[in-house]
């Protein structure tokens, strides 16, 4: 008797071992851009905090989270652009959880402190080749940027106008990578999510105005793109993912979200 109750023991710890016993709910799973780093992160920790459902974050970039989710290989797409109509068609839907500028940024060495739009476009497509034709040294340019599929790429193209145009001295993998880069450059330029800038490089004002807060929000900053939370729009989500979706969508997660560098959608 004593042995069987012993069995029944070990085998109840191992089922609370499998499953929590209800102490460690369900993750949720995201997946996506690296821009959206900063945001998720802190929103993740504090859900956790109040709810103790953890949630993971893979930062593959905006296009392989945008697969991720129409594989059903994660419960929540993170995308630094807008939905593309195929995607959509698809059966994907996004829901837009802040606004981000995407700084332009330049070793902190370089006496270049503004440019507008038009000179972007001309140094990135190659029409302007000398930081001395813009003001600056007499130092050739050198073009960092993010791979094809990225979603701050796709966003600095679009509002750059220089789709498919861009002469790329490197094409880089994350946000963080091209901040590294043009940090230990004098002749790079690059561009970044706005909150993942750090000392280590510097901001250009673009057309007289610095990317803050206050600027993306009254939208006197140009340069800025949506974040967005991508779902399938036919298929439900976990208890645990709806529950986080709405917490983040939520008035009550705007403080996180602007401590994060970047401007609630809500």
């Amino acid at each position: 008797m004593k042995k069987t109750i012993s069995l029944l023991t070990v085998a109840m710890l191992l089922v609370c071992a499998l499953t929590g016993c209800g102490g460690n709910k369900e993750a949720v799973a995201t997946d996506g851009s690296t821009s959206m780093n900063k945001v998720i992160v802190a929103l993740g920790e504090a859900f956790e905090a109040d709810t103790g459902i953890t949630v993971t974050y893979n930062a593959t970039g905006s296009g392989a989270g945008i697969q991720a989710v129409q594989e059903g290989r994660c419960d929540i797409g993170l995308s630094s652009r807008d939905l593309k109509d195929e995607e959509k068609a698809n059966g994907l839907e996004g829901t837009i959880l802040a606004y981000d500028g995407i700084a332009i940024i330049v070793n902190p060495n370089n006496p270049v402190s503004d440019l507008d739009i038009e000179t972007i476009a001309k140094i990135y497509t190659g029409e302007i080749k000398n930081w001395k034709e813009v003001g600056g040294d007499d130092a050739e340019i050198v073009l960092i940027g993010r791979e094809a599929g990225s979603g701050t790429r796709d966003g600095f193209e679009s509002i750059t106008d220089t789709e498919d145009q861009c002469q790329y001295r490197q094409e880089l993998t994350s946000t963080g990578d091209v901040i590294t880069t043009v940090a230990s450059n004098p002749g790079a330029i690059g561009y970044a999510s706005l909150a993942s800038v750090k000392d280590t490089v510097k901001a250009l004002t673009v057309g007289g105005v610095a990317p803050s807060e206050e600027t993306i929000k009254d939208g006197s900053y140009v340069i800025q793109r949506p974040f967005v939370l991508v779902t399938q729009k036919d298929a439900k989500l976990t208890e645990s993912a709806q529950k986080f979706f709405d917490y983040i969508t939520s008035e009550a997660a705007n403080e996180i979200i602007s401590s994060a560098g970047v401007v609630p959608a809500n």
